[in-house]
């Protein structure tokens, strides 16, 4: 299906509805998908409330999300809680874009590296971070640690 690719980015505009919706849209492309995880309407309004969120939108729809926490700023560390780009979408550059934007933002405020999780068995996951040039630190149970020196 042809994709009109009239993305624009922001962020931090998208409320916990948006949020929502577009996590509900890319459920099954986590894994394990989302839902089996965490309450996807608690877990929206939690990043609503507490991350800065890097949006793509396609006109109304939020196509594109990364969230982080920027709540340590006495270390200097930054944590990803959300990659997700609407199924439809990918391919397109749209995670790449938000990651950069997540990355200018952080060295903006001074600091010094992201980090994020993700599941050992999300191997496309796996390969994008790596690509950006995140590293691996450590492993726990069924999930990867990997950090983004800035």
């Amino acid at each position: 299906m042809e994709q009109d690719l009239t993305i624009s980015y922001k962020t931090k505009t998208a409320n916990a509805n948006d949020i929502s919706l577009h996590l509900l849209a890319c459920d099954d492309s986590f894994i394990p998908a989302l839902s089996s995880r965490i309450n996807i309407l608690e877990y929206a309004q939690k990043i609503y409330n507490k991350a800065i969120t890097f949006e793509a939108w396609n006109k109304s729809e939020l196509v594109g999300l990364i969230a982080t926490y920027f709540s340590q700023p006495e270390s200097g560390i930054a944590f990803i809680t959300n990659v997700s780009v609407c199924k439809n979408y990918k391919g397109n550059g749209i995670g790449s874009h938000l990651l950069s934007n997540c990355i200018e933002y952080a060295l903006t405020i001074k600091y010094k590296e992201i980090k994020l999780e993700v599941n050992s068995e999300n191997t496309p996951a796996i390969n994008f971070y790596k690509k950006h040039h995140f590293t691996y630190t450590e492993t726990k149970e069924d999930s990867m640690f990997l950090t983004y020196q800035l």
